[in-house]
């Protein structure tokens, strides 16, 4: 017995030593929050950005400037996923999944915005809002429009960049337009979208809310008699295959937005907060050149492909802009604050 007693507390210090050898042999587990040797952090945020636009249009160009920007300057605890052509999902599907504090971004403009509850700030996709470029970058970096993101952000999305050129939206359709008469009754497709839908029912014609990867067969079998959008995204949509007719109405000066949530914004740092958004806008100047020498060369193609090209006179730009002078007086329809029309005129400079 005395035997047994002496092995089996033999064998348990044996034991005990064997773990203390090895507890000088195996280091300590890390930090999960620490920096390895080379200063790269042991935590990483993957970030997915779901877009609709194809890799070969400006705006996708960009998109995969800024995933190089952040990989370039960033000290690696930001890492951007890159999901063009809807492949992520549809506009609603991201904002669900940014609502459930997913790390989500994705593209979304003032439309988009008044649907969603920031009613005023639909009246900047209102046909002929802008007459310049100058007049937006104005905008945007006005009180009002502060004020107006910070509105979105206590809907829940935080928006991390208004910089980005989407384009000035123009008019393709299977017949020749001209004049506001020539769309009396004609059926455009635009965005899902009250303000977009409301704008084109002011200059006459009957809006079709049709998402923009199903237009082409919409098109295609007559659903609908024209598209309007930047010039990129019609041909990157083949659009000039069906409708060979385009009138450079430049009828919005379309920037558009980077938006995330407001909860997933909120758990990152200070630091990555600050780099998101200004390697955001740095994209956004990327994405700015490019649409700007993209223009010329996408006019060129959609002529190529035998595309009849109408550019405004004045005179017909002034008929245009009579007539959606209507859109701005549903101010009561959209919700929108007193006076908004004049407290945006002023907010752009022209007052």
């Amino acid at each position: 017995m005395l035997k047994k007693v002496l092995a089996a507390t033999l064998s348990a210090v044996m034991m005990l030593m064997c773990m203390a050898c090895g507890s000088k042999d195996t280091p300590t587990p890390a930090n999960p929050d620490s920096t390895d040797a080379d200063n790269t952090p042991a935590k990483v945020t993957t970030i997915k950005i779901g877009y609709e636009n194809t890799d070969s249009e400006p705006i996708g160009q960009a998109v995969i400037q800024w995933q190089k920007i952040v990989e370039e300057k960033g000290d690696g605890s930001i890492k951007l996923e890159l999901f063009p052509n809807s492949s992520l999902g549809t506009k609603s599907q991201l904002i669900d999944m940014m609502l459930l504090g997913e790390p989500v971004i994705t593209i979304a403009d003032g439309a988009f915005y008044a649907d969603y509850g920031a009613k005023d700030m639909g009246i900047l996709y209102g046909p002929f809002c802008f007459s310049s470029w100058d007049e937006v970058w104005t905008l945007i970096e006005s009180d009002w429009y502060a004020e107006q993101c910070a509105q979105v952000e206590d809907l829940g999305l935080k928006i991390l960049a208004s910089n980005w050129i989407y384009g000035e939206r123009h008019l393709m359709t299977k017949n020749k337009v001209v004049t506001p008469a020539d769309v009396a009754g004609l059926k455009i497709r635009v965005a899902s979208s009250a303000i977009y839908m409301e704008g084109w029912n002011a200059l006459g014609a009957t809006s079709t809310g049709i998402a923009l990867g199903e237009t082409y067969q919409a098109l295609q079998t007559g659903v609908v008699e024209g598209v309007e959008n930047p010039l990129s995204v019609l041909y990157s949509q083949s659009f000039q295959e069906v409708t060979p007719y385009l009138l450079l109405t430049g009828h919005i000066k379309n920037f558009t937005t980077w938006v995330c949530s407001s909860d997933f914004f909120n758990t990152l740092t200070p630091e990555q907060q600050e780099f998101l958004i200004s390697t955001a806008e740095e994209a956004g100047l990327y994405n700015n050149d490019l649409q700007t020498k993209a223009d010329e060369e996408y006019r060129q193609k959609l002529e190529a492909a035998g595309v009849t090209v109408t550019e405004m006179t004045e005179e017909n730009l002034a008929q245009w802009k009579e007539k959606a002078q209507s859109f701005y007086e549903l101010g009561d329809e959209f919700g929108w604050s007193e006076n908004l029309y004049e407290t945006v005129q002023k907010a752009m400079g022209r007052q």
